[in-house]
């Protein structure tokens, strides 16, 4: 059964820094592109960031210079890092792969940025 847990999530004073990642497990045999997305508080779900199987990357202009994803295919594991954190950045943060074609959301980790 393939399973995807995000993780990193925190509590976080305005301009500090978190790093979250996205584990893959279970029988995998193709890794493709993985976004994370996130979810304030009465607020719809957002796309944040993208990476390709390759390392190419997109982000949301709200994050651009700040959040910076990458991957590392042999661990199926993605990773984002997040700098000078806003308390707009407050939210549930989700990651979703496409492993062996389908689409897996993880159950999201709370990022929390306030004084």
């Amino acid at each position: 059964q393939v399973q995807v847990v995000e993780s990193g999530g925190g509590l976080v004073q305005p301009g500090g820094s978190l790093r979250l990642s996205c584990a893959a497990s279970g029988s995998i045999f193709s890794f493709h592109t993985t976004g994370w997305y996130r979810q304030a508080p009465g607020k719809e779900r957002e796309l944040v960031a993208t990476i390709t199987t390759g390392g190419s990357t997109n982000y949301a202009d709200s994050v651009k210079g700040r959040f910076t994803m990458s991957r590392d295919n042999a661990k199926k594991t993605v990773y984002m890092q997040m700098n000078s954190l806003k308390p707009e950045d407050t939210a549930v943060y989700y990651c979703c792969m496409r492993l062996n074609g389908m689409d897996y959301w993880g159950k999201g980790t709370l990022v929390t940025v306030s004084s």
